[in-house]
């Protein structure tokens, strides 16, 4: 018996219309899996039409540096506590989520292990250095790169690729890093290739590692 298929998705940020392009030109099908690396919101034009296709197809997702003010928001809001200061875009799109929707977000994780693929699955990454059960939540939505001394940094001046420092043995699937677009290293992915700021949606198909990849379908938001 084959082993079902799973497809990995890149920062899809609210392009509703690129997910449904992408999921239709990898044949997806009942029986599949939809993984998502998260930013799956803001700066796009439909943040909810996204959380919705994800959840309606059952989809598994991580944490990303974009649901993380969206979530702190609604949870003031629900617990009637001061609103904290957060960017517009995140406040729009969590009063575009439903309840639902919030309750689907709140209980993701930082990062998910797919041990049937040796495959963990993260948004900004891992510090190569630090044990996966020591990982920071800060440093698994941000990180970009790893500086001359070691430490972990955001930025992508900053540093070597922290995924070409990777020595596995899982393999580590990734987003969060549209300017250096896709990453192939020996033991990490990276999936973001800047859909929203009208590059590309990119996806990997498990077992087969193949990439997919459908071109935005405008520019929604400058990079």
């Amino acid at each position: 018996m084959s082993q079902p298929r799973t497809l990995i998705v890149g920062d899809v940020h609210g392009c509703a219309d690129e997910l449904d392009d992408l999921l239709a030109l990898a044949g997806f099908a009942r029986g599949d899996r939809l993984v998502m690396v998260g930013d799956m919101v803001a700066k796009g034009p439909d943040s909810a039409a996204v959380v919705g296709r994800v959840r309606e197809l059952g989809g598994l997702a991580v944490l990303g540096n974009h649901e993380l003010p969206v979530l702190a928001w609604e949870r003031a809001r629900r617990d009637r506590a001061p609103l904290p200061k957060v960017k517009e875009v995140h406040r729009k799109v969590a009063e575009s989520l439903t309840p639902a929707d919030h309750d689907w977000l709140a209980v993701l994780p930082y990062y998910l292990t797919l041990p049937e693929l040796a495959t963990l699955v993260v948004h900004g990454g891992f510090d190569p250095s630090v044990p996966l059960a020591g990982q920071d939540p800060g440093t698994m939505v941000n990180i970009r790169s790893i500086r001359a001394n070691g430490s972990a940094s955001r930025r992508i001046e900053d540093g070597v690729p922290w995924a070409s420092l990777w020595q596995g043995p899982l393999h580590v699937v990734f987003g969060h890093d549209a300017v250096r677009k896709a990453q192939m290293h020996p033991y990490a992915t990276g999936l973001d290739t800047g859909c929203v700021y009208g590059g590309e949606l990119t996806a990997i198909e498990f077992p087969s590692r193949k990439i997919l990849r459908v071109p935005a379908r405008k520019t929604w938001c400058d990079l």
